[in-house]
């Protein structure tokens, strides 16, 4: 690796250990039904969104919900103490494409249709209002 790219990368590095993040890898589900459910809780505070995750009817709520915990948990060991209510929100949250599986299903006449099936990566970052 060169000389420049190793500074930039250990620039990354110490910029992450200031931000408050969990990273979700390899769901198997598809990135537009993460999606939806990621939209509802987008700048929420932590409470609120938990909340409303708990009675989401969709069933990538779950996994965001675990998630969000995750964040919330890994904001409270680099502080060293317990987060109060109305002080945390979700800064950042968004959905990215993981791996396709590619498979094939029996059609009429010999032919086969192709199944594509989707996996997705969700990452979220908590932070107070303060220090977006």
């Amino acid at each position: 690796m060169g000389a420049r790219k190793r500074l930039a990368a250990e620039k990354r590095k110490e910029a992450l250990k200031t931000q408050y993040f969990a990273k979700l890898q390899n769901v198997p589900s598809s990135p537009r039904k993460m999606r939806y459910v990621v939209d509802l809780i987008r700048g929420m505070e932590v409470n609120r969104a938990l909340g409303t995750l708990r009675f989401c009817a969709k069933a990538a709520s779950a996994d965001v919900e675990k998630l969000l915990r995750s964040a919330i948990a890994n904001w409270e060991q680099k502080n060293e103490r317990k987060a109060e209510d109305g002080e945390l929100f979700v800064t950042k949250i968004f959905v990215d494409c993981g791996a396709t599986l590619k498979r094939m299903r029996p059609a009429p006449q010999g032919r086969g249709y192709r199944i594509r099936k989707r996996s997705n990566h969700v990452t979220l970052f908590v932070g107070t209002k303060t220090n977006d």
